[in-house]
């Protein structure tokens, strides 16, 4: 019983100590990488690797759009101060300062292209709206025809009211009067 007990302290022991050495490898391993990437920085910059490759700007042309030029200029609450081209050279601190506000023009037109309706939606509003005008003429036009028949009967009413006036007063309507009036005589009756 006592030696079961020891090999299976045994057992434990060697258990504990491999977890620990794999545990120290694991540890090493990264350590050695870290090294490694410090190595090849090292190595690079003593082979002469470090001014192989240079931005300097001198053959390249700049052309800055009139939109992106006016934002800078009327929106940029921050100063502005620098030319893109400095000694002959362009200086890239202003042309990354000029990359980000054209990436900010180009969010703020999406995101307004987002907010203002699409084609669609516009042709379908277009169209009720042309429908409902359509409704409205006609409407217009009955009431129109219908107050055109009502004033139409109301002059004829009046005018009949006249004619009656003038019969009673006169015995006949002025037209007619007119009408038997005696050419030899310029009485005139008006």
């Amino acid at each position: 019983a006592c030696r079961m007990k020891e090999n299976d302290q045994n057992k434990s022991d060697r258990a504990e100590i491999i977890q620990k050495v794999r545990s120290t490898w694991g540890h090493i391993m990264e350590i050695l990488t870290s090294l490694t990437k410090g190595k090849e920085a090292v190595d690079y910059v003593l082979e002469g690797g470090v001014g192989r490759y240079v931005l300097d700007g001198a053959n390249v042309v700049c052309k800055i759009p009139r939109l992106l030029v006016h934002r800078i200029e009327s929106e940029v609450h921050q100063p502005w101060s620098g030319n893109v081209y400095e000694a002959g050279k362009l200086n890239f601190l202003i042309i990354i300062q000029l990359l980000n506000e054209a990436l900010r023009t180009l969010i703020d037109e999406i995101y307004k292209s987002k907010l203002t309706p699409q084609p669609a939606y516009l042709e379908s509003i277009t169209m009720v709206c042309t429908e409902v005008l359509k409704y409205l003429q006609t409407i217009r036009q009955k009431l129109m025809q219908q107050n055109h028949v009502s004033k139409s009967e109301s002059i004829s009413r009046e005018q009949e009211d006249w004619e009656v006036k003038w019969k009673s007063f006169l015995g006949l309507c002025p037209l007619n009067l007119l009408l038997k009036q005696d050419p030899v005589s310029n009485v005139q009756l008006i």
